[in-house]
C-alpha cells in the first residue's frame, strides 16, 4: 500500500508536528502539504523537512488546487489539520469560520470525491479529518464524566459549532457517496510548535518579558491537556486501523483547569528563568470571562485504545511543561 500523503494545515502547530512524525515513519513517501499561510501558520515550522515535502500555499476550499495536487502526486492518504480554531477570533469574527471549517471541507471533499471515483484501485485511499472535543459542548465540574464517541454534539461557540457541521458533512460523504472517511476528536494540545494565542505559550511570553498573565474569570475552566505527538500517533493509528465511517476521540487523561496551568509555568518559570524580584505568580490577574465559556471537557479514549492500541507516551505535566518553557525562554 502506498502512503503517498496530501496534509492540510500542516504549517500550523498540529499539522506540522503530524508532518514530522509521518516523514519520520514513511521517509519515502510523496508527501504535500497544503497551507493557506494564515496568522496561525509559520513555515519553521517545516523548515527542518522543507526538502523532503513539497509545499503549496492554498486553500482546502480551491477544488481545483486540490484535485490537481491529488492526481499529479498519487495520493492515497488525506489527512486534514486545516482550520481555524481559536475560540476567542470566532466570537468576535465567525464569518472566517464558516468560510474555512464548513464551507472549505465541503469543497475539500468534493475534490477528493472526484479524485475517489477517478480511481482504478480504490481500496487504497483514505480521508482522515481531525475535529475537536468542543463540537461535545460542555460537562459539569467534578461529575465524573467525559465526552466519548457516542456523545451527542452541543456545540457553544462559533468556532465549535462550525467544526460539528464539518464533521457532520464528512459523514454525509461516506454514507451518500462512500468516500472512505474517519474523523477524529481530540482534547486540547499542547507542546512545540504552538501559535503564541493559546494559554500555554501565551503564558510562558507573558514571564518572559515581565507582562501580566490574564486568567479568564476566576481560572476555574477544566481542560484535559494531550501531548500534541500522542494525538498525532492517535491520528495515524486512525488511519492505518480505524474503520470506515467510524469516529475515534483522544483524551490526555490529565484534566488541568486554567489557573493550575498558568501556576505550572509560573512554577517552572521560577525554576529555570528566575525573576530578579518577586515571583512570576505576582504577574497572574484575572480578566472578564470569555463569553460563552465551557467549563469543563473530558474526553475518554477508550475505544482508540480498545480498537487502535493507543496509548500515551506523555504522561507527566510538568515534566511536559518544564520542557516547553526551556523551549521558550
Amino acid at each position: 500500500m502506498s502512503k503517498n500523503a496530501l496534509i492540510t494545515g500542516a504549517a500550523g502547530f498540529i499539522g506540522s508536528n503530524f508532518a514530522h512524525m509521518y516523514l519520520a515513519k514513511y521517509p519515502d513517501s510523496n508527501i504535500v502539504v497544503l497551507d493557506a499561510l494564515t496568522y496561525a501558520a509559520n513555515l519553521e515550522n517545516l523548515l527542518e523537512i522543507k526538502d523532503k515535502i513539497t509545499f503549496v500555499k492554498g486553500d482546502i476550499g480551491d477544488k481545483e488546487l486540490v484535485l490537481k495536487f491529488l492526481s499529479e502526486n498519487n495520493i492515497d492518504r488525506v489527512f486534514n489539520f486545516a482550520a481555524e480554531s481559536h475560540v476567542d477570533n470566532s466570537i468576535s469574527n465567525p464569518r472566517i469560520f464558516i468560510d474555512t471549517n464548513v464551507t472549505g471541507t465541503f469543497n475539500l471533499l468534493l475534490a477528493c470525491r472526484q479524485y475517489f471515483e477517478s480511481l482504478l484501485d480504490k481500496s487504497n485511499f483514505r480521508f482522515l479529518h481531525v475535529s475537536t472535543d468542543e463540537v461535545y459542548g460542555t460537562l459539569q465540574l467534578g461529575d465524573g464524566k467525559k465526552f466519548d464517541e457516542n456523545t451527542p454534539y452541543a456545540p457553544n461557540s462559533p468556532y465549535s459549532a462550525s467544526k460539528a457541521a464539518s464533521d457532520h458533512i464528512v459523514r454525509s460523504f461516506v454514507h451518500t457517496y462512500g468516500l472512505p472517511c474517519v474523523t477524529t476528536n481530540c482534547s486540547n494540545n499542547y507542546g512545540p510548535r504552538q501559535h503564541i494565542e493559546k494559554l500555554i505559550p501565551k503564558t510562558i511570553m507573558a514571564c518572559k518579558n515581565e507582562q501580566k498573565i490574564p486568567v479568564y474569570g476566576n481560572g476555574t475552566a477544566v481542560r484535559d491537556w494531550i501531548w500534541v505527538d500522542d494525538h498525532c500517533a492517535g491520528v495515524l493509528l486512525a488511519m492505518e486501523k480505524g474503520k470506515i465511517g467510524e469516529t475515534y476521540c483522544f483524551g490526555g487523561d490529565c484534566e488541568k483547569n486554567t489557573l493550575e496551568v498558568v501556576q505550572a509555568i509560573c512554577k517552572a518559570m521560577n525554576e529555570i528563568f528566575p525573576r530578579k524580584q518577586g515571583k512570576y505568580e505576582d504577574l497572574i490577574t484575572f480578566v472578564k470571562d470569555r463569553a460563552g465559556h465551557d467549563i469543563r471537557y473530558s474526553v475518554s479514549s477508550e475505544k482508540a485504545k480498545k480498537e487502535l492500541g493507543f496509548k500515551h507516551s506523555v504522561t507527566d505535566f510538568k515534566l511536559a511543561i518544564d520542557k516547553i518553557v526551556s523551549m521558550l525562554v
